[in-house]
């Protein structure tokens, strides 16, 4: 028996449908200030108006994230994740092309209401990855391109900003991108939407239990537009491992027209939130809210200037002090390129073994306690002798990313194995998508005005003690949580029955056969089999 392996084809094309949105939103990072700006806004009030944006977007999606899930469950995975990346590809032009302060809030609320696929990847990722020892690598995989498209974003914005000024040669003369300086980095991103939708629509299975047997005709198409080349496979391997090069990307005939009989009941709310799940969502609200504060105010605090601490009459260390790192924006921007790779690096070959071997559970509570420490510690790098404060931050800023990128994962495993059904995945993920940007619309927000006012009394370690506080607090229900064993538990147990009944029928051989074989393998009949469908697999390697 095959043991189970990763649909490595389905997950490269949910990847390739996440792309451009990272790309995207971190690439309008560098010039939303020069945005704003441009619009009319005056200089002393560009960074407000970057923050209202900013929570402006948070906000939007908290608000409209449950209803993209709960509409998922009904028509579809697949149909809402299309239709969220040409909503999002078309709001992004709309933002290259505003010319008042209004279209660009607009814009931004857009952003927000128009995309909720944060959660639905995830609750596909799930769906197709069902084997518990398999999911840290699997849901892994979407913050990783997460990291990678934050990675290039910033630059790709920056280098195609005003492109007629920066690139007469290509671009100048060019009266649209004199009047709409911002338009290109934005139709250069539409390039990527294009990609990730076409790619969605040929090749993405829907994973929707009782959307599954219904024709799809983007996947007729692609499995027609790919037929040449499977053809040839087949002439050239004998007909031999055709199936297996080929299921993972396309469905077989009878994915395309067999029917299900599943019906798509309406969960109820107390089947949603449970005791656990409700922990896994608190804990999930503050870690994520947690992490998007330190990444807020830390280039703040590195900006800001030195502070003479021997001569200055208002410092009284250890605790009474306000200096910062002076630090430019390039370099800064340099801090955060730096640890990006690094981090990258430990998503993709650290968190899934390590996760596998210790448990997500205990590597969630490690991440919980690690994260206040880095608060409560950051604001004293400023007290460091001068040429160990930069490599002192660094270590800093890589711990606070260890912590949330096995965090962050870790808590979405265990919010999926939480759901008490199959039915409930989509409105759950869209339940903690919601409170997670809620979470990252409130923290930043404290946490700056916490730094405005305790600069102002000579405290910088005001925000960072009151940040590392509430990371106190998360530890809490981050100790409560029981791992739970999956909404894949009802699968399981049809399986087991199903199993039963062919017994009932077998021969009294086949029958000692099958119970020697059911011995050498006490696992869930989904990890034997590789397979949430209850459908054997033997000769396709999923």
């Amino acid at each position: 028996m095959k043991a189970a392996k990763l649909p490595v084809r389905q997950l490269i094309i949910l990847s390739i449908c996440r792309f451009a949105e990272p790309i995207v939103f971190t690439s309008v990072l560098p010039y939303l200030p020069e945005l704003i700006e441009y619009v009319g806004v005056q200089k002393t009030e560009v960074a407000k108006w970057v923050g209202i944006s900013s929570a402006v977007a948070s906000v939007c999606q908290a608000i409209m994230a449950v209803p993209w899930g709960t509409l998922s469950d009904h028509v579809g995975r697949k149909p809402v994740i299309l239709f969220g990346l040409a909503c999002t590809m078309v709001i992004s032009i709309m933002l290259g092309m505003s010319q008042t302060l209004a279209m660009v809030i607009i814009s931004r609320s857009l952003f927000g209401l128009m995309n909720g696929n944060v959660g639905i990847l995830r609750t596909m990722v799930a769906e197709i990855v069902p084997q518990r020892e398999l999911q840290p690598r699997a849901f892994s995989l979407m913050p990783l391109v997460w990291t990678i498209g934050s990675i290039f974003g910033p630059a790709f914005g920056g280098a195609l900003a005003h492109p007629a000024e920066k690139h007469p040669d290509l671009f100048g003369g060019i009266q649209f991108f004199e009047r709409y300086p911002f338009a290109l980095p934005n139709l250069a991103s539409a390039c990527f939407f294009l990609v990730g939708i076409t790619t969605g629509f040929l090749f993405l299975e829907e994973t929707l239990e009782a959307k599954k047997g219904q024709y799809d005709p983007g996947l007729a198409l692609g499995k027609a537009l790919t037929s040449p080349c499977t053809t040839r496979r087949r002439h050239r391997n004998g007909f031999q491992g055709l199936d297996e090069e080929r299921t993972a990307l396309l469905p077989n005939d009878e994915t395309l027209t067999h029917k299900k009989t599943t019906k798509n009941a309406r969960p109820r709310w107390s089947d949603i939130f449970t005791p656990q799940t409700s922990l896994v969502l608190l804990s999930y609200t503050l870690i994520s809210g947690l992490g998007m504060s330190f990444d807020s105010v830390l280039p703040v605090f590195l900006h800001y200037p030195v502070q003479d601490l021997q001569n200055d009459p208002n410092v009284q260390l250890p605790l009474k002090f306000a200096s910062g790192f002076g630090v430019d924006a390039p370099q800064i921007g340099l801090f955060y390129t730096i640890i990006g790779i690094i981090g990258m690096v430990i998503q993709f070959m650290f968190f899934p073994p390590v996760a596998k071997r210790y448990g997500v559970l205990k590597c969630f509570k490690v991440a919980a306690v690690l994260l206040p420490a880095v608060f409560f510690i950051t604001p004293f790098t400023a007290l460091a002798p001068e040429r160990l404060r930069i490599p002192l931050v660094l270590i800093v800023m890589l711990i606070k990313l260890g912590a949330t990128i096995f965090g962050i994962p870790c808590c979405t495993i265990l919010l999926t194995n939480s759901a008490s059904s199959m039915s409930v995945l989509g409105t759950l993920n869209g339940v903690g998508t919601s409170l997670s940007a809620l979470g990252r619309a409130a923290g930043p927000a404290l946490i700056g005005a916490a730094f405005s006012w305790g600069i102002k009394q000579g405290y910088v370690i005001l925000p960072w003690w009151l940040l590392g506080t509430i990371g106190m607090t998360s530890v809490i229900p981050a100790f409560w949580i029981v791992e739970q064993d999956g909404p894949y538990r009802e699968l399981n147990k049809e399986e087991e029955q199903q199993e039963q009944q062919e017994e009932q029928v077998q021969p009294p051989e086949q029958v000692k056969q099958a119970d020697t074989k059911k011995d050498r393998f006490k696992r869930p009949a989904s990890k034997r089999y590789g397979s949430i469908s209850g459908k054997r697999i033997i000769a396709r390697g999923h």
